[in-house]
């Protein structure tokens, strides 16, 4: 099946990942349109046929959260409605990833709640990146892919050049994670231990364990918001003597306040992707932004064609 079969349309908090997605396809992004009333309401229409059709709608569900996610979901009705053979909901940041369990009395799964609504509302698969944890897949009872933004940024950092690099997880949770990035550099992995006590994205950093002297020190991680974790893990990092200390993450979610600490920070680069791109801040120079563009139209295409999408992701 070729690509000219394949139709992509962009949801409002995906429009330039959309393009590049596009463009890496060798196709036009679908006609549509999301219009968002006074009173607050979201409207979606599809402006041409999709009868028949194997769609895939991009939207990453952040700034703002919860009109994405309900835009999301009338994307969804929408295709259904106008008799599309299948929907995949291309989701390159689910940002209600983080609430995937529940470890205090009287709260709500939200991302299983999320999960419940994409499948009511009508997706037959669900395609994202990175997600927060891998369990949450199993919130599903439809087919769902987790990309890895790994390769893109490990490459990335590869081309820098950089002599004797160490990956640092900035939490025993993500180690195992860490580990993958280690191994694809052909290094090693050294683990902060971090505590977080309340709800309010902060968290303390006890003590690194590894060595890391006169190492280039690069912490990686799934995502960032406030930029705390990364700053705070660096300063410790030159404390116990890195010579440089670089960072990596898949979905750099910034928030106010969160630039300046990072450029307050020794952190002398930040690599994230382009899975989010309203954000409500301008980034600086020293973070760089890499294109997972290439992954989700070399999966689209891969889904289109009923080929292996683990293929992408060689062990």
């Amino acid at each position: 099946m070729s690509a000219d079969n394949i139709m992509v349309f962009a949801g409002s908090g995906s429009l330039r990942l959309t393009d590049r997605i596009c463009e890496y396809l060798q196709i036009n992004p679908g006609k549509n349109q999301a219009l968002k009333f006074s009173e607050g309401n979201t409207f979606v229409r599809i402006l041409e046929n999709v009868r028949g059709r194997r769609v895939y709608l991009i939207q990453s569900t952040v700034f703002p959260t919860n009109d994405n996610f309900m835009e999301l979901l009338f994307w969804i009705d929408a295709f259904k409605r106008a008799s599309a053979e299948s929907v995949t909901a291309i989701i390159p940041y689910f940002s209600y990833g983080k609430g995937d369990k529940k470890d205090e009395p009287r709260v709500s799964i939200r991302a299983r709640v999320c999960a419940d609504a994409i499948e009511v509302a009508g997706a037959d698969r669900i395609v994202t990146i990175d997600l927060h944890a891998p369990q949450i897949q199993g919130f599903f009872r439809i087919p769902v892919d987790n990309l890895y933004a790994l390769p893109v940024l490990c490459d990335r950092l590869r081309a820098k050049q950089l002599e004797n690099v160490i990956i640092v997880s900035p939490d025993t949770g993500f180690a195992k994670q860490a580990r993958k990035y280690a191994s694809y550099l052909g290094t090693s992995v050294v683990i902060a231990d971090k505590e977080r006590v309340g709800h309010d994205e902060n968290a303390e950093v006890l003590e690194i364990i590894g060595d890391v002297k006169d190492k280039t020190a690069v912490v990686v991680d799934d995502f960032t918001i406030s930029g705390g974790t990364l700053a705070d893990v660096s300063v410790k990092l030159v404390e116990r003597g890195a010579k440089q200390v670089y960072a990596m993450v898949a979905h750099g979610v910034f928030t106010e306040g969160s630039i300046e600490r990072i450029d307050a920070s020794p952190i002398e680069q930040l690599l994230i992707t382009d899975t989010v791109e309203n954000h409500p801040v301008q980034l600086s120079d020293r973070i760089e932004v890499v294109s997972v563009a290439p992954l989700f139209g070399e999966a689209i295409k891969r889904i289109h064609n009923r080929e292996s999408i683990s293929a992408m992701f060689p062990e």
